[in-house]
C-alpha cells in the first residue's frame, strides 16, 4: 500500500486531517515554517499546492495565494528543493498538487521523479485528463508515488467506474460543485455519493472543496470518508499578518480542526 492510502488506512474509525497550503505563500520561509507547525499540530497528511497562474479549480483565495507566490518569483526547482530540506523531518507524508501544464512543461516522468527525489509521496492533478491517467499512474508506481483521482458531484457512473478501475490508491472526492472556497454547507448526499463509490470498489476517500468550519468537519467526520482536505480555511488565516503571526494563527486552526475531527 503507499504511503497515502496507508495513513488513511491507520487512522481505523477516524479520519485523517489533510491541510492544504500555497508553497511559497507569503514566502517560500513561512511555507517552511508552515510544514512544521502543521505536522506539529495534528495533521496527519498535507497537501503542498504550485502556484499556478489559471488555477480554474481554485477559489479567490487560493488564487491570491498562488499569485503573491508567484510575483515573488517561487518557482518549481525553489519549492522542490525546499521540500527536499524538509520533508525527513515530518511524519506527515506530502502531496503535491499542481496543474497539470507545469507537469508537462517539466517534462511528465521528470516532474514525478523530481517531486519523488523532494520527498513528496503523492500526487494530486486536478485537471488530469482521463485519457493520460494509465501513463501517469505506470510513471507514478515507479517511483512509488501515490497519484490521486478525482470524483465530482457531477461525474457520470460511466465516468466514476472508469475511474476507479484506474485509480492505484485513494480518491479525492470533491465536495460541491465550482471551485474551492469558504463554504457554509456540505451537501449530506455527499455522504450518499461516498457511500455509492466504497460499493463499488474498496477505496479510501478524501473529501475537499469548500470544507471551512469546525462545525462541518465534524459532522463530515461522521460520514463515510477516510480524509478531509481544508485549504481555503488554512490560507485566510494567514492573510494581512506578519510571518511570526500567520504561522502562529495556522497551527491554532489546526489544532481547531484536529479536535472537531477527534471529539
Amino acid at each position: 500500500m503507499t504511503a497515502i492510502s496507508e495513513v488513511l488506512r491507520c487512522k481505523d474509525s477516524k479520519c485523517a486531517l489533510i491541510p492544504f497550503i500555497t508553497a511559497g505563500y507569503p514566502n517560500l520561509n513561512s511555507t517552511v515554517n508552515a510544514l512544521y507547525v502543521l505536522d506539529n499540530e495534528g495533521a496527519d497528511v498535507i497537501e503542498l499546492g504550485i502556484p499556478y497562474s489559471d488555477a480554474l479549480a481554485d477559489g479567490p483565495i487560493i488564487q491570491e495565494s498562488s499569485r503573491i507566490a508567484l510575483e515573488q518569483g517561487v518557482c518549481l526547482d525553489q519549492i522542490l528543493n525546499m521540500l527536499k530540506l524538509v520533508s525527513p523531518n515530518l511524519n506527515a507524508p506530502v502531496i503535491i498538487f499542481t496543474y497539470y501544464n507545469p507537469v508537462l512543461v517539466r517534462g511528465i516522468k521528470q516532474f514525478i521523479k523530481d517531486i519523488y527525489v523532494s520527498g513528496a509521496r503523492g500526487l494530486i492533478i486536478p485537471d488530469l485528463p482521463l485519457e493520460e491517467i494509465d501513463y501517469l499512474i505506470e510513471l507514478c508506481n515507479l517511483f512509488k508515488i501515490e497519484l490521486i483521482l478525482f470524483i465530482a458531484p457531477t461525474s457520470s457512473d460511466i465516468r466514476i467506474c472508469s475511474i476507479l478501475s484506474k485509480s492505484p490508491g485513494c480518491i479525492y472526492l470533491v465536495s460541491s460543485y465550482g471551485v474551492t472556497g469558504l463554504r457554509h454547507h456540505i451537501s449530506t448526499r455527499i455522504d450518499k455519493l461516498a457511500e455509492r463509490i466504497k460499493f463499488k470498489a474498496d477505496k479510501l476517500i478524501m473529501l475537499g472543496f469548500g470544507i471551512s468550519s469546525s462545525e462541518q468537519v465534524s459532522e463530515i467526520a461522521n460520514w463515510n470518508i477516510d480524509g478531509i482536505v481544508i485549504g481555503s480555511a488554512f490560507i485566510s488565516v494567514m492573510l494581512n499578518k506578519s510571518q511570526d503571526a500567520a504561522i502562529e494563527s495556522l497551527g491554532n486552526s489546526c489544532k481547531k480542526f484536529r479536535m472537531a475531527i477527534d471529539t
